[in-house]
Parts: C-alpha cells; structure tokens; sequence
C-alpha cells in the first residue's frame, strides 16, 4: 500500500508529466519549483526588505522607473494586439473556446503570447521591489502583495496547461488594462509637472474593476455551458477574481469614497 508520501510524489510526476507538451521546454513552464522560488523569494523581500531599508536613505529611481513602466507599456501593447490579432485569425469564440494543441502556427503564436504574458507577471514583481528601494512602504498593502504574488501561480498553471483556449480573453482585457495602469506611472515618474495631467487615477481602478466583472462573467458562463474547456480551470478563476473584485471594491471605496482620492498603488 502506498504512503502518503508515495502518493504526493506519484501525484506530483503525474502533474509533470501531463501538461502542455509544446510549452514545456519554455523558460519556468515544466516545473513548478522555479516560480515557487521566485514566489518564496517575493514574500522574503516584502517581509524584510522594508527593514533592511529602515536606516537607509531611499533610492532615486526616476530613470529607472522611467524605463521601466514605459517598457511595460510596450510589451502590454504588445501582448494585448497578439491575443486579439490570433485569437481573430484563428476564429476564436467568446462564448468557449477550447486550448488548441496542436503545432500549426496559431495554436503556437497564441501559446507563446501566454507566455509571455505569465512572464510579464514574473517582471511586474519589480513593483514591489521598487517601492521597498523607495522606502514607499505605505504601498505595499495587503491588495499589493496578494495580487502580484497569485498572478504568477495563475499564470504559471495556464502555460503549463492551458495555454490558449478561454484563458486568452483573461490576458487580452489585462494586458489593455495595463497599457493604461504603467502608461499613468510612467508619466508620474516624469515628475512633479507631470501631475496635472494625472487626474484620471481612479478611473484605472474602475477599470481594473470592470475587467474583473468582465471576466467573472465569462468564466462563469461556461460553467453552465457545455465546452471542452477544463471546468476546474474555470471554477479557480471564478473564485480568484471574485477574491479580485472585493479587494478591489474596498481598495476604490477606502480611496476614492472614504479617503477622498488618496490612493495608493494596487
């Protein structure tokens, strides 16, 4: 009879073994030890980093930050015109849309934008690491840290398996969102003069919301629904953004509502 132990290892191979075969070989997909050391690794310089910064002097990182955000601007740009673009030449429905295994050069063009697009989740941890250096430690709430630190586990399970399918609408509306969300940083970044042309903040946030609303609904539409899309996927979706959706909402209420446009950043 097989030890608990023996079943965890025999579990673990199986999950090695039974993901998506072409992103395997891909940078952090085939095993889930790379980015749980990257997550281990977050969580450590979260939790001390604002010490070791305590008797410090903050880093000037305008350039940096400049560079920065404006990349991320670019590759956001660019991940949200490749799911759109693929997802249309390849006839993809709103309403189910199987993961296309197969090696034809969409099934693949759209896999690798997954990609990247979970990479970028990888790169967005910079954020954190930037505030620390900045001793904006009053940024690093709970929303902050939940919100970078899942993204990456999401992300890193939708290349592993289903790379393409119903997750593409996931990554379309987010990386549109965030052209807008690091465009607004990256402009701040330029400097003081640059605030009155920064008036609109909270209305990222109720876009931020409205992608999550938009993506609840489609997920949970095809719970109901026959489609050969894993429902266990669509079930942790559901319940991550739901999670998204209130923390979100008391982020805009304790800003906007109570705190009259004091916002920090999500």
């Amino acid at each position: 009879m097989a030890t608990a132990w023996e079943k965890i290892i025999e579990f673990y191979d199986s999950a090695l073994q039974n993901g998506d075969k072409r992103t395997d070989p891909w940078f952090l997909v085939y095993s889930p030890v790379p980015v749980s050391l990257i997550f281990i690794l977050y969580l450590s310089i979260t939790k001390f980093g604002p010490g070791f910064m305590k008797e410090r002097e903050p880093l000037n990182l305008r350039v940096v930050l400049i560079v920065y955000n404006f990349a991320l601007v670019c590759l956001s740009a660019y991940m949200f015109v490749e799911f759109q673009v693929t997802s249309f030449k390849a006839g993809y429905s709103y309403f189910c849309q199987p993961v296309d295994y197969s090696n034809s050069e969409l099934g693949l063009r759209m896999a690798r934008v997954c990609w990247w697009f979970f990479f970028s989740k990888v790169i967005e941890l910079l954020d954190t690491v930037f505030f620390i250096l900045r001793k904006k430690f009053n940024q690093i709430t709970f929303l902050h840290v939940y919100h970078h630190a899942t993204m990456i586990f999401n992300w890193w399970a939708g290349v592993k398996y289903v790379a393409g399918g119903q997750s593409f609408f996931i990554g379309m509306l987010n990386s549109f969102v965030h052209i807008f969300m690091y465009l607004y940083y990256g402009l701040a970044a330029l400097g003081p003069h640059m605030q009155q042309y920064l008036w609109w903040k909270r209305y990222l946030t109720i876009l931020q919301l409205l992608q999550f609303f938009l993506i609840a609904v489609h997920t949970s539409y095809n719970l109901f629904t026959e489609c050969a899309f894993p429902d266990g996927f669509n079930i942790i979706v559901f319940v991550y953004i739901v999670s998204l959706i209130i923390l979100f909402s008391n982020f805009y209420f304790q800003s906007y509502i109570r705190g009259k446009g004091k916002a920090k950043q999500p």
